[in-house]
């Protein structure tokens, strides 16, 4: 066993296994800038390693592989006026892209809580493995901010509108629904996982994506749709409209209990924010690549961080935990387009760029 212990960062080789380990369980593994440079490095000695054939990612602890980015830090930068956002999410929208086009496999463990930043980390893998006791969620828009990460490429290729309801709501997908909502590949029980763990470490030099699917898919459930992918119907007649205001009449019209529940989510969310999100959902429709996503949330993000509504809603949620953000503007009929438009503008020399 090669072995590197890095503190909030475990990389180490474990027989055909690159393995890199999420190291801080009273955070649910929460991102830091410092690990998500980890993690590149980790990727580049992986990929050049002959001894290794795949890679594996999980979390410590019980309770989740990744619960996000490190809100807090990135609040107290934004407050002091700081630069940590645009270098936190220029490292990790790059790194990002950079699993999704590994070219070694790359098996993504998401068990318990895996959010935001958690999901740049998995939902782009060519292996995602979801269990019995995954809770995924991208829930930016309660705290000012929209599904990054490459977010908007992965919900805008959910089927129907389930993607625009997971990425307005932020309610939680299980491991079936993340099947149906395409965020994985495969349910795989918990507590047969260490036994496909085993069994990864021990696959042979240059296995294909081929063969490590067919060993997933000998544990998995073969489950593929949980209670949301049960209200596809009535998503896509409730969700399937290019304006905030659209989406919040025909839930308001809708008398059914399903409904009404999604209004009273969405009336507790950030109105810039969703305004934000349904737009840059409905531009990555047409996207021809997780590049482009990343490039227009880079432009987004720079923007979200210099605002009041991204500050308040992490004070409110994460710091004072009152749950009673004051949003800027209040209503989502007060979004104008001028405001709208530099979440949308071009930064010149600032854009996001690929290696």
């Amino acid at each position: 066993m090669n072995s590197a212990e890095e503190g909030d960062l475990i990389v180490r080789r474990e027989g055909a296994a690159g393995v890199i380990r999420l190291n801080r369980p009273k955070a649910i593994n929460a991102m830091t800038l410092e690990m998500s440079i980890g993690i590149d490095a980790a990727l580049d000695r992986f990929e050049t390693d002959l001894e290794v054939a795949l890679i594996i990612l999980e979390g410590a602890g019980e309770r989740g592989l990744c619960a996000g980015g490190d809100i807090r830090g990135l609040w107290e930068s934004s407050r002091e006026g700081g630069d940590l956002g645009a270098r936190f999410w220029r490292q990790e929208y790059v790194m990002n892209a950079r699993i999704a086009r590994y070219p070694k496999p790359y098996v993504a463990f998401m068990d318990g809580l895996v959010m935001g930043g958690g999901v740049g980390l998995s939902g782009h893998a060519s292996h995602r493995v979801v269990t019995d006791r995954t809770k995924l969620a991208m829930p930016e828009v309660g705290l000012g901010f929209f599904p990054d990460v490459g977010g908007t490429w992965l919900l805008s290729r959910s089927p129907g509108e389930i993607g625009t309801y997971f990425g307005l709501t932020g309610q939680t997908m299980n491991g079936p629904d993340a099947i149906h909502a395409k965020f994985a590949d495969a349910v795989v029980p918990a507590a047969k996982w260490p036994e496909l763990r085993e069994a990864l470490t021990k696959v042979g030099q240059g296995a294909t994506a081929a063969e490590v699917s067919k060993l997933i898919n000998g544990f998995s459930t073969g489950e593929a749709a949980g209670p949301v992918a049960a209200k596809q119907a009535a998503i896509d007649a409730l969700f399937g409209f290019d304006r905030m205001e659209d989406i919040v009449a025909a839930l308001g019209r809708d008398g059914s209990e399903f409904a009404q529940a999604t209004l009273k989510t969405l009336n507790e969310k950030s109105p810039r924010g969703m305004v934000v999100t349904l737009k840059l959902l409905r531009l990555a429709r047409t996207a021809s690549n997780l590049e482009e996503c990343l490039v227009r949330e880079y432009r987004a993000a720079l923007e979200v961080f210099r605002s009041d509504d991204f500050r308040e809603g992490v004070r409110a949620a994460v710091i004072d935990k009152d749950r009673n953000p004051a949003w800027s503007p209040p209503r989502i009929e007060d979004v104008t387009p001028e405001m709208l438009a530099p979440y949308l503008a071009e930064i010149g020399a600032d854009e996001l760029k690929f290696n």
